[in-house]
């Protein structure tokens, strides 16, 4: 998944920072509402994660200061990304103003952070529409255990083909533009050309050939896994 995670204290962000890119997320991080909307707005994001308590921007005269105003300005604009808001666990108004404003979920403080990563998973399943298993084929893919197999085996994956792999069966048979897989493989300092792309995808080709589960490109549209009707998982 690639996540936003909007929080102004150093150390919450820096850990959630590590633990959501050691579980294999692409992460962008802001510690503030104009950061906050600046890569809500130029970046999709599968999920966000955002503090409520955010501190006045050093802008003159802004009118942002909360998390709550970069939530509702997405709303407004029609962004309807998952968002889910950590609060003060003693503070009822804070999650019941968060969810009046669009969010999605939200989660008290402090927490665990296995919850925080299986609550974005549930987010983004409740979204897509799709559930912890998706089967093309002999190719299997468990969101809740984050891994892929083929024809019963363990199918290891360097982390961006997991993720190239995961935005394809999300769900298979659908197009996935160049330019959707780019950015969700891509940090705001690290940005992926098409030729890496392309050779992300030549070796996922070669891990699925005799598989009957193929990646098909549609010229001038982008990648779609296809698996043969025939075959079962």
């Amino acid at each position: 998944m690639r996540i936003l995670v909007v929080e102004d204290d150093a150390v919450l962000r820096g850990v959630m920072l590590r633990s959501l890119t050691d579980a294999g997320h692409r992460v962008d991080a802001a510690a503030s509402v104009a950061e906050a909307q600046h890569f809500w707005r130029v970046q999709t994001f599968d999920a966000v994660l955002l503090d409520l308590t955010l501190p006045l921007d050093a802008v003159p005269d802004s009118l942002m200061g909360s998390g709550l105003t970069a939530l509702r300005m997405a709303r407004a604009r029609g962004d309807r990304t998952p968002v889910l808001v950590l609060t003060a666990r003693d503070r009822t108004d804070e999650r019941i103003a968060g969810l009046d404003a669009g969010a999605d979920d939200y989660l008290g403080k402090p927490f665990d952070l296995a919850e925080v990563e299986a609550r974005l998973r549930a987010l983004v399943r409740r979204t897509q529409g799709t559930g912890d298993r998706t089967v093309a084929g002999a190719l299997v893919l468990d969101r809740r255990a984050r891994r892929f197999t083929l024809h019963g085996t363990l199918l290891e994956l360097p982390a961006r083909e997991f993720e190239v792999l995961w935005e394809l069966m999300t769900p298979p048979g659908h197009v996935v533009s160049k330019r959707k897989l780019s950015d969700k493989l891509s940090s705001f300092d690290d940005s992926l050309g098409d030729n890496a792309l392309e050779a992300f995808i030549s070796r996922l080709r070669k891990k699925l050939a005799g598989s009957a589960v193929s990646i098909r490109t549609l010229r001038g549209l982008g990648y779609m896994l296809e698996a043969d009707p025939l075959t079962t998982p």
